[in-house]
């Protein structure tokens, strides 16, 4: 009775999502910090059902020493070089929760982007390639195979395609098929909660299976105002060190923190992210 007299006190006063409500205070241990939502593709961030995400951000892309082939931009040398690469990114991400255990989630980007030339590099490939338009276009389903209790950790699973939207760019979009088939777990202890998943690819424009993405996360709730989110994520020999700063303003906005560090050599050495995150 006092959980339910709670809940709509929230929701008809104070205009507040339950499972907001929920994580504050009223739950589990092994919850406090994610909620009841089923997780999604954004680092710490849960839906529920019935629940829209919208989520409107910037990412910036320095890399000292990203590597490419002349020949990918048609310059005719098929050998490896290292050489500066910039990118602005605006994205928006959506999300809706279907029911307790599905989840349909839908990401579009525009982008500029330069590639330098290496100083090394004697091909006839200009100093710099720009481009500038589509980014990736994506989307994907998630699901709960099992929830979360007191001895065992959730598992979900997920499937994501990204769309050949850029057949004639080189630097920017998606060429071909890429299709993402992933699982995870999440289990929540005193101190935070982990998460842990990967998944396997099939490369369209290579025609292959390959080990996809990979990442382990921490997620802590400081407070009712205040989480955050630490990882490593990675796909083949590129991974970072992620760092996701969550500040919650109202019952129905949050501003993100995101903050990314190249850990091997071809991954990106620095990609910043800021945006708003809205749910209703």
């Amino acid at each position: 009775m006092k959980k339910t007299t709670l809940l709509l006190i929230g929701i008809l006063v104070g205009g507040m999502n339950p499972s907001i409500l929920l994580a504050q205070g009223d739950l589990p241990y092994y919850l406090k910090d994610r909620g009841t939502g089923i997780a999604t593709s954004m680092f710490g961030t849960y839906i529920n059902k019935g629940e829209f995400i919208i989520y409107p951000y910037y990412e910036y892309y320095y890399d000292q020493d990203a590597e490419y082939k002349p020949k990918e931009f048609g310059y005719g040398l098929d050998q490896d070089f290292r050489g500066r690469h910039r990118a602005h990114e605006g994205l928006i991400f959506l999300g809706y929760g279907i029911t307790e255990r599905l989840a349909v989630e839908f990401e579009s980007a525009v982008i500029t982007a330069i590639q330098y030339k290496a100083k090394n590099d004697p091909s006839n490939m200009p100093d710099k390639i720009e481009e500038s338009g589509l980014g990736d276009v994506e989307s994907q389903l998630r699901w709960r195979w099992r929830e979360e209790t007191i001895n065992r950790p959730e598992i979900f699973g997920y499937f994501e395609t990204v769309f050949p939207l850029q057949k004639k760019k080189k630097l920017i979009g998606t060429q071909d098929w890429e299709l993402k088939l992933g699982s995870g777990m999440t289990k929540g202890f005193r101190w935070g909660t982990m998460i842990l998943r990967t998944s396997v690819m099939y490369n369209g424009a290579e025609s292959k299976v390959e080990l996809g993405e990979y990442a382990v996360e921490y997620l802590k709730r400081v407070s009712k105002l205040f989480r955050f989110c630490v990882g490593v994520e990675g796909t083949g020999d590129e991974a970072e060190l992620i760092t996701d700063l969550q500040f919650h303003i109202s019952p129905h906005a949050c501003i993100k923190v995101n903050n990314a560090f190249g850990v091997t050599s071809k991954a990106t050495d620095y990609a910043p992210e800021v945006g708003v995150l809205f749910h209703f």
